[in-house]
């Protein structure tokens, strides 16, 4: 049986930190909020948190509580979904998105009519062997997506017109496709601090991505401007607590059996960093992106549906 729950409230942030966060078990959650029953068509979610057992399940009811997937998906549209394959590593490492999340979004944008599927991410370590160890590659394709390594002719100058990202060589399979859906893991980085939804667009950009890193935070707020995905699940089904966003110690990941989707990348970002003990304010990306009215990082003003399943 699944049951949703809704947490809303109109408290500060102030109070909001106050509040302080459960963390006992590694999964962070917002204490302050009223909790009532509510049905699917009661109201309308900006988040849904799905937790349980099967990842499959999960990133179903998740998408469901948002109103299905055929919400997001028309018939006969190409649509790219964008995991994080950045590394070679296997998925009890999670320093990849979870091949089944994966998996699971493929199977239901066909279901939802889409004409074609496209996976893939510019890697950091070999692709071929990021595809493979991190089981995304025969994940998707098993669910019939067409799965590419990424192909430096098909980056294209945008004009990006932000703070410090003027123009940036994106991947035109993004820019070109109909549909483009998020999949980060979420999971600690050495510079960010926290990589989820937004760190996740350096996935698609060409050029030498390491000179974003001396303005990181106003960077990806300026891939933030032109980048808007129509859907965000984050992977929180396990997450890097430590040595992100490469990692490589299991002592460093966390089992938390949790999936959480939104159209609101910067609210899905500011949710994250609640696994973590944190606030999205504490990310000086999301807080620059709330200020920029470029989304809503301020929890106490989100509709959250939480669903066991």
């Amino acid at each position: 049986m699944t049951k949703k729950h809704i947490y809303k409230n109109g408290i500060s942030r102030r109070e909001f930190l106050k509040c302080g966060l459960v963390a006992g078990a590694g999964l962070a959650m917002p204490v302050c909020f009223d909790i009532k029953t509510i049905s699917a068509v009661e109201v309308k979610a900006d988040l849904v948190v799905a937790t349980g057992a099967s990842a499959s399940g999960l990133v179903a009811a998740a998408i469901k509580g948002l109103g299905g997937m055929k919400q997001f998906v028309s018939p006969g549209d190409v649509v790219v979904v964008k995991p994080n394959i950045g590394w070679d590593r296997r998925p009890e490492f999670a320093a990849n998105t979870n091949p089944e999340v994966v998996a699971s979004v493929v199977r239901l944008c066909y279901a939802a009519g889409a004409r074609r599927v496209k996976v893939f991410d510019h890697t950091v370590n070999d692709p071929r062997r990021c595809y493979a160890q991190s089981g995304i590659g025969d994940a998707a394709e098993a669910e019939g997506a067409v799965v590419t390594y990424v192909d430096k002719r098909k980056f294209k100058d945008i004009a990006i017109k932000g703070t410090v990202l003027k123009k940036w060589p994106l991947y035109t399979e993004l820019l070109e496709a109909d549909r483009v859906i998020n999949i980060p893991i979420a999971k600690t980085h050495g510079l960010a601090e926290l990589t989820m939804a937004m760190k996740n667009w350096m996935g698609v950009m060409g050029g030498w991505r390491g000179r974003i890193h001396q303005r990181l935070d106003e960077s990806l707020v300026d891939l933030a401007r032109v980048i808007k995905p129509t859907l965000t699940i984050l992977d929180a089904v396990r997450i890097l607590t430590a040595n992100g966003p490469q990692g490589g110690r299991l002592n460093d990941v966390k089992t938390l059996n949790t999936v959480i989707a939104g159209i609101d990348q910067v609210t899905v970002d500011a949710y994250g960093a609640t696994l973590f003990g944190m606030s999205g304010m504490d990310l000086g990306y999301v807080r620059i992106a709330h200020d920029e009215g470029l989304g809503n990082a301020d929890l106490a003003k989100a509709t959250i549906a939480n669903v066991r399943v």
